[in-house]
């Protein structure tokens, strides 16, 4: 495969495995606990947009209207 395509896998498992491991905002769960799993989730889907955005540009386009319509 691929490095580019293997690095990309490599980092939305990573991005996968922590949404995954997300604690439910409440009154069990502690909220700093919570900031930190937050932060933790956004650094890593930043990185994952910007890998594809650098290394896959042509599809770039294509992903955000999917993304798009995902989130409407």
């Amino acid at each position: 495969m691929d490095k580019k395509i293997t690095k990309c896998v490599e980092m939305l498992r990573q991005l996968v495995s922590d949404v995954q491991g997300a604690p439910y905002p409440g009154d069990d769960i502690d909220k700093e606990l919570y900031a930190i799993w937050y932060e933790h989730a956004q650094s890593a889907a930043v990185m994952c947009f910007e890998y594809l955005d650098e290394n896959f540009p042509k599809e770039q386009s294509d992903l955000t209207k999917k993304l798009d319509k995902l989130l409407k």
